[in-house]
């Protein structure tokens, strides 16, 4: 790395910082640090939500297997999303909206407490907050590796560097940080995508090489399903990101949350759909053409960052190293948001009974105290990826696969078709999908399409099976159901006087 190129990555960093400064001033309350007071434009909404998705993951194990099979990683990989969230901008992104704008929710899984009951809430929040310890652990695993094939960095160093530069903003900043920051990664990102592009298609002979250099790449590379990434494998993952993409991931779920109106959480949602649609294409197209300009890569997961430090002049590495931090940046730090919302709005109350008469002042010092301490134990996982298997395994295997039972009675919740479906029925399909995901992967060591399909698939069946054979409807599950399913915009009447929903 030239110094021009840690120059760039340094005011990256110090531009990151300032946002969140800045943002310190918009934050007065819980609901500005968790949902930006219901005040984000729909635009500024669907880019965070974009940002938000996706990591450097992308530039390291995904850019992996485009080196190696080639387009099948943008369409499950990407298609997919771009697909479940334009069917959540019609299902979910309004309902995410009226729980804010109608029951005070502030938290993604403040509404489950009244909706079925405490137990199945907590569970479904410890679950969902352990799970994504690991997640961010592998997304700071993922931009470590990079900084040390750009830089040499040794893979602790990369992790306490940008983890405690995302703790900064988040911390002091909240989501309206979070937000502002993702539309200033996503310029970034944009420009040193540019670049690259511009060099990989002078390497291949210039513009043309945008449809010739298809017809060089081994055959199966222009396969959308593979061996290993069947149809079938595709199909379920449509299915798991509709749900994760629209509140399973809990940081998504507050963009929708966020916006003024439920129209304008639609527009937002529509927006990052289409952005997933369209925009990984520009971002992997140097990743689908490396085997032409850097063949016989020993691993494959270093092929971007390779092609950048190898064709890159100075300054421009740096560029591009901090468009592949934007995206880490982006994910985490609303994650460390949604998560701090949780545990702050839905575990600590059960936990600790002094939580529920926290003031306006004690409950943000709350929020900054659990996001300091969510990210930390996340860089120490981090520190041990390599050992659980690395960060496509972690990424795939875990997360995909245990996503299911977390977020379906999550999001099923709040639809009228399944208002029968009770606490029983929650808890069951939750408990059921993670026995299913431990029965075939510890005991029958099945491939990887069935790791995925099968525990969301057991979930829904037995979350629906038992909604329709065992019944539990209460009066107070209809009111949460009516007040999030209504087009009005009258605040609801809620069990408490229209009091938010808490624990």
């Amino acid at each position: 790395m030239h110094v021009l190129d840690w120059t760039m990555v340094c005011g990256y960093f110090l531009l990151m910082i300032v946002i969140g400064v800045w943002s310190h001033r918009r934050v007065n309350n819980v609901s500005d640090f968790f949902t930006a007071g219901g005040k984000m434009p729909w635009w500024l909404a669907g880019i965070s939500h974009h940002m938000s998705g996706y990591s450097a993951v992308l530039f390291v194990a995904y850019a992996g297997v485009a080196y190696t099979d080639g387009i099948t990683v943008y369409f499950w990989g990407f298609a997919s999303i771009g697909i479940g969230v334009g069917i959540g901008s019609w299902l979910f992104a309004g309902r995410w909206n009226r729980l804010r704008s109608k029951l005070g929710v502030a938290s993604p899984l403040e509404y489950l407490a009244k909706r079925y009951n405490v137990p199945t809430q907590q569970a479904l929040a410890w679950s969902g907050s352990l799970l994504k310890i690991f997640d961010i652990a592998a997304k700071w695993y993922a931009v470590a590796t990079l900084l040390h094939v750009f830089a040499g960095v040794d893979y602790n160093w990369g992790i306490l560097i940008t983890g405690t530069v995302t703790l900064v903003y988040c911390t002091v900043g909240g989501l309206w940080a979070d937000a502002l920051t993702d539309f200033g990664q996503f310029v970034i990102q944009a420009i040193a995508a540019v670049v690259m592009i511009v060099v990989v298609l002078g390497k291949l002979g210039g513009i043309s090489a945008l449809w010739t250099m298809w017809d060089k790449l081994p055959s199966n590379h222009l396969n959308p399903a593979t061996a290993k990434y069947t149809t079938i494998f595709l199909l379920v993952y449509v299915l798991v990101k509709t749900l994760e993409y629209n509140g399973g991931m809990w940081n998504l779920a507050q963009r929708y949350m966020a916006a003024p109106s439920t129209a304008e959480a639609r527009r937002g949602a529509r927006l990052s759909s289409l952005l997933y649609l369209f925009w990984p294409i520009v971002l992997m197209l140097p990743m689908f053409a490396a085997p032409l300009l850097i063949p016989g890569v020993k691993n494959p997961n270093d092929s971007y960052a390779i092609m950048t430090t190898t064709f890159l002049p100075p300054g421009l590495v740096g560029l591009v190293l901090a468009g592949i931090f934007s995206h880490t940046m982006a994910m985490v730090s609303s994650d460390a948001n949604a998560i701090s919302a949780v545990i702050t709005r839905d575990m600590m109350p059960v936990l600790w009974r002094k939580a529920r008469a926290f003031t306006e002042v004690q409950g943000l010092r709350a929020a900054r105290v659990t996001t300091v301490v969510f990210v930390a134990i996340t860089m120490f996982v981090a520190t041990q990826a390599e050992g659980l298997g690395g960060v496509l395994q972690i990424v795939v295997n875990w997360v995909a696969a245990l996503m299911g039972p977390i977020s379906i009675p999550l999001l099923l919740g709040m639809l009228p078709w399944f208002r029968r479906c009770g606490s029983r029925a929650a808890l069951v399909s939750w408990a059921g999908g993670l026995l299913a995901y431990a029965l075939v992967y510890y005991v029958f060591d099945a491939n990887q399409t069935t790791l995925i399909a099968t525990p969301i698939l057991v979930s829904l069946v037995l979350y629906a099976g038992l909604g329709w054979a065992a019944p539990e409807r209460a009066e107070t599950t209809d009111r949460i159901i009516e007040a999030v399913n209504s087009e009005s915009s009258a605040p609801a009447q809620a069990p408490e006087e229209g009091e938010a929903v808490r624990a």
